[in-house]
């Protein structure tokens, strides 16, 4: 692979899979060294497509998109990359997940428990919880409950939870008052409204 440098803030942005493909994939392999080497994290978006029908929504168009799909399919993509051992392999890489991380930090302790009984040929280098709010960093983009906010930042920590809105989905005054209700201290929240942003993109 071509050597890139980087010097400016910069990232990349995946809607979910490609053509059907994960980035757990081997030929992603570089794609994950390349964004190691130049510091950028990879935001991982739901995507319009789907990959998979799955029978449980047949019927039920509203399960469709933001209301419960986009999530599930995307916090899919996030759990195989863990367990893929992607992020053993590529330690300074840097993922990051919106809609508070598409519900998967608030399953940190089952996911653990099932792990434990269920591992496979390669053992993870650390238990999957782990790897949430040290390489896997969540936004509170489309999730504006401030008590889910909170819970956000006491679950994966204030350094790992960074603002965003999620237009045009949610209105940006209630995205902001998300932050500004939630019980947290006034230095907790500085870091989620904006400086976590500035030292994660480098801005």
């Amino acid at each position: 692979m071509r050597k890139i440098h980087s010097t400016s803030s910069t990232g990349s942005v995946v809607n979910d899979h490609t053509q059907g493909r994960y980035l757990d994939d081997p030929a992603y392999e570089e794609l994950w060294s390349a964004l190691e080497e130049l510091r950028v994290p990879l935001y991982l978006h739901p995507g319009s497509l789907p990959c998979d029908d799955w029978h449980v929504m047949r019927g039920r168009p509203e399960m469709y998109g933001a209301s419960w799909r986009w999530q599930a399919e995307t916090g899919g993509h996030a759990m195989r990359l863990i367990y893929a051992g992607v992020f053993d392999r590529h330690p300074a890489a840097t993922l990051i997940l919106g809609h508070l991380g598409e519900f998967l930090p608030f399953q940190r302790s089952r996911i653990d428990s099932r792990y434990r009984s269920l591992r496979g040929d390669e053992p993870l280098q650390r238990m999957p919880s782990q790897y949430f709010g040290s390489i896997i960093l969540i936004t509170t983009s489309g999730v504006l409950a401030p008590e889910a906010v909170q819970a956000a930042v006491l679950t994966i920590g204030a350094d790992a939870v960074m603002f965003a809105v999620d237009y045009p989905y949610e209105d940006t005054a209630d995205a902001v008052a998300s932050i500004e209700k939630a019980d947290l201290p006034s230095q907790v929240k500085e870091k989620v409204a904006h400086l976590n942003a500035r030292r994660v993109l480098r801005i």
